[in-house]
């Protein structure tokens, strides 16, 4: 039970982790470093070059791989073949998934990490889902949560394949993270039920529904941010780096999620302060207080000081950190509800 336990933190940090590395592959615009996926322009390792990518003679093309043609498109090869001296556009087609044709190796780089770092936090999840079994007669809830978890980051390899297909459709992104959340709760919820000693803690009915409204915001949030991330990456293409002006004009989206962070601030105070005045014992509220007070601090740098470096990402991976520690809160709450239940039925 405790290895178990100790190997579901793993995970959560590594999903952390995942997380840190796409609002970073996010910050920096090397969503599109690899065209293709789970490749990398066709290999397992990406180029380091340009010139890597450009047409070589007697050398060993196996299928997927891709060449760069004139600066300006992709061609992949159609089968392993060896090339002559000289390019032979019957070995090749077209990269038709999408029109993306640029090959900055920064980009590529810092795309391809993320995708490592995915895949290795996949490995423990893996083994948790194996693991899991051997709680099947004990818990039925730990088995099927792992699994779910396990099917969960299946589900979210497959969103990274369409969200690279779809050249960053803005929507796949905000699923895409809403996933990567999920996964998160799911987690949280091995850690938490593979506990062999709890707090002294008490259930209050208004606590528990005002945390359970709290977490719904959150959600909220991190919805409307992306949509308001995606809008500074169009400004961003319009008007270049020209920090000043990227929320010159926002749309709805900015306005709603600045005036909600108000909301949010508000319930989680209060949420706060019953737990002091009612001594509940939920003493991680403090740290839920401390992430949305750094939320407004990054918002308000972002938006008055023209987006510092890092303030971007730092804003989502709070968020995201928020949500976690608000789950965790709501699984001690659901334990104790289910504690004073059981001893009523007694």
């Amino acid at each position: 039970m405790k290895n178990f336990r100790t190997l579901s933190k793993i995970a959560l940090v590594l999903i952390y982790l995942v997380i840190i590395a796409g609002a970073i592959v996010r910050m920096t615009g090397s969503g599109m470093g690899c065209p293709d996926w789970p490749k990398c322009f066709g290999y397992y390792i990406p180029p380091t070059q340009e010139s890597e990518l450009l047409f070589q003679p007697n050398h060993s093309y196996e299928k997927g791989m891709m060449i760069l043609i004139d600066s300006e498109q992709f061609m992949v090869a159609k089968k392993d073949f060896t090339s002559a001296e000289t390019y032979n556009s019957s070995n090749w087609e077209l990269y038709s998934t999408h029109d993306y044709a640029i090959y900055n190796p920064v980009h590529t780089w810092v795309e391809y990490i993320n995708r490592l770092i995915g895949a290795f936090s996949g490995l423990p999840i893996l083994v948790l889902g194996i693991w899991s079994l051997w709680f099947f007669k004990k818990n039925k809830w730990i088995t099927s949560i792992a699994w779910l978890t396990l099917f969960g980051m299946g589900f979210q390899a497959w969103l990274g394949k369409t969200v690279v297909d779809s050249n960053l459709a803005p929507y796949k992104i905000t699923v895409h993270m809403v996933m990567a959340l999920l996964i998160v709760a799911f987690i949280l919820y091995l850690i938490f039920a593979t506990k062999t000693t709890f707090k002294i803690q008490r259930y209050h009915s208004l606590f528990h529904k005002l945390l359970f409204v709290g977490i719904i915001l959150t959600l909220i949030q991190i919805v409307l941010g992306t949509q308001v991330r995606q809008f500074v990456d169009e400004q961003t293409k319009m008007i270049g780096y020209e920090k000043s002006l990227w929320l010159a004009q926002p749309e709805l989206d900015f306005y709603i999620h600045r005036s909600t962070s108000i909301l949010v601030l508000f319930i989680n105070g209060y949420l706060w302060y019953s737990n002091r005045t009612f001594n509940l014992g939920y003493n991680k509220i403090k740290l839920v207080l401390g992430c949305i007070i750094l939320e407004v601090f990054t918002g308000i740098l972002m938006y008055y000081f023209d987006f510092p470096f890092l303030s971007q990402p730092l804003h989502l991976v709070i968020a995201s950190i928020l949500f976690g520690i608000q789950m965790y809160i709501l699984l001690e709450v659901l334990y104790q509800k289910r504690t004073i239940n059981k001893a009523i039925a007694y």
